[in-house]
């Protein structure tokens, strides 16, 4: 199932002025399957050594995880972060984009699990996995 009012577009105008928007996260392809989104690299994502901070890597991710869960949800229903666990495989440089796919490893009723690939051209550098609690319509 995928929710055709969840579009870049759409997504683009929601996060401006919030934490990934101010990040500078921008979405950019969601389909059935799949939702990406991407940063490009500057001095406000880096920690005092020069590299992306852990946070960014997270946030990247995260919403990109995001994202991809809202493609699934029924109309009305929301969800909250339960857990989530990244792996940092390379260091993330200024100037360079860091593209994020979000795919579902999971999607049922009450959880969703989704998996988030973070890539610096054709090279992995972060893995996240999320698993997001499914909030239903309250009427």
């Amino acid at each position: 199932m995928s929710n055709p009012q969840i579009t870049p577009e759409a997504i683009a105008e929601r996060i401006a002025g919030s934490f990934p928007g101010d990040l500078g996260v921008e979405p950019m392809e969601f389909t059935d399957e799949f939702a990406t989104g991407r940063i490009v690299v500057d001095e406000r994502h880096l920690h005092p050594g020069g590299v992306v901070h852990g946070g960014v890597w997270v946030g990247l991710a995260d919403s990109v995880a995001a994202w991809q869960t809202f493609l699934h949800l029924e109309p009305g229903h929301d969800f909250t972060t339960i857990e989530m666990k990244l792996n940092v495989m390379g260091a993330g440089l200024p100037g360079r984009e860091l593209v994020c796919t979000a795919k579902h490893l999971h999607a049922g009723r009450t959880t969703h699990v989704v998996e988030a690939r973070v890539h610096d051209g054709d090279r992995l550098v972060a893995n996240l996995v999320v698993t997001q609690f499914v909030i239903p319509t309250r009427d």
